[in-house]
Formats: structure tokens, C-alpha cells, sequence
């Protein structure tokens, strides 16, 4: 078990799509992505607490991100920057470098908006990267 094990009460997923609402009018343009910030939960999988301070750091330094939207031209290849057939889905857990995005609250939940050549990494849960 890794040490960053999160106890999770509800599905991550789930709780910032329930969170978030319904987006449909929002459009994204270009090769932007919105993507819900992953706020940990109170308490290890081992059954530590963390503290409200450090989980209070997620909002400035969170690297992991729930992919909510993206624009039209998002991860297709142009004359300067070939992806390789690489792309993420709407559901997609991703990483990136917190200064890369830009911070914004949609609908009441923390989002980023990352350009597609800023994504890192698609990582199967949100605890696999700290």
C-alpha cells in the first residue's frame, strides 16, 4: 500500500463530478482543459489524520486533476507539437506542474485550465502521485 493511501468515503471521481454539476453551456476553446483540482480527504488508508492546514495546501499546490472539458483542438498534432496518438478523456486522472495552470473556481469547485502540452502524466487513481 503506498504511504499517500487516501481513505476515500465516496469515489473521488464521483464526488467532483457530483460537485461540479452540470457544465454542458461551458465551452472550451482551443487546446485548453479544465480539469477539477483533487482535494485529499481528512484521513490515510492507514487511518492517520492529516491535518486542515496541509489538505488546505491542495489549493495551492495540488498536482492532480479530474479532466471535466476540453477544447476542439486539444491533443491534435500541428505543425508544432506531434502527440503520438497520446490524449485524455473527460474522466481521465491527470498531472501537472501547478504553475502551468491557471487557477479558477467553476461552479463553486477549484479548477485549472492547462493547455494540452502541459499535461504530465494519466495516472489510474488521484493518490498514485503526492
Amino acid at each position: 500500500m503506498s504511504l499517500m493511501k487516501m481513505a476515500h468515503a465516496v469515489d473521488p471521481r464521483k464526488e467532483l463530478m457530483d460537485s461540479i454539476g452540470i457544465i454542458d453551456d461551458i465551452k472550451i476553446y482551443n487546446n485548453w482543459i479544465l480539469c477539477a483540482v483533487y482535494k485529499r480527504p481528512e484521513k490515510l488508508a492507514s487511518g492517520i489524520y492529516i491535518s486542515d492546514t496541509t489538505r488546505k495546501e491542495d489549493d495551492y499546490q495540488g498536482k492532480v486533476g479530474l479532466v471535466l472539458k476540453k477544447g476542439p483542438m486539444a491533443f491534435v498534432d500541428d505543425e508544432k507539437y506531434g502527440f503520438g496518438g497520446q490524449d485524455v478523456e473527460i474522466g481521465d486522472w491527470i498531472t501537472f506542474r501547478v504553475s502551468d495552470g491557471w487557477s479558477l473556481n467553476v461552479n463553486g469547485v477549484l479548477c485549472r485550465m492547462l493547455q494540452d502540452i502541459n499535461i504530465r502524466m494519466a495516472i489510474p487513481t488521484p493518490d498514485t502521485v503526492f
